[in-house]
């Protein structure tokens, strides 16, 4: 969607406001090797981990939940976890809509581990 340049502002609010899909996920900022995205959800994703990151989410608005395998972590705005690689997990939303900026590493590499699963 959009990549700012550096030594610009972004209101998240204000681009949050006009996505209607029921997932949005695009990189806002960029940093050394890593990247600053923006997600936007109403419904799950799916299973999946990163062989070569960590990633760290940040809640903005709503509630978003991180499933482990063993646990689950709710995340309100204004707080932030942190995955280690090879962990497998997924991100849904608690409610309507969750908005959460994620820090990775910007040659992210995605596994998804069960792609015929349902995601509820």
């Amino acid at each position: 969607m959009m990549n700012a340049a550096p030594l610009t502002r972004l209101d998240i609010a204000e681009l949050t406001r006009a996505v209607t899909d029921s997932y949005a996920n695009f990189t806002v900022a960029e940093l050394n090797d890593h990247v600053v995205r923006l997600s936007v959800m109403t419904e799950s994703y799916y299973w999946h981990y990163h062989p070569n990151s960590d990633e760290t989410f940040l809640t903005v608005e709503g509630v978003l939940i991180i499933d482990l395998e063993t646990e689950s972590i709710e995340l309100l705005p204004g707080q932030l976890f942190t995955i280690p690689k090879n962990i497998v997990h997924r991100t849904r939303p608690k409610g309507e809509r969750s908005v959460n900026l994620t820090m990775e590493y910007s040659k992210l590499e995605t596994v998804v581990t069960d792609p015929a699963a349902t995601n509820s």
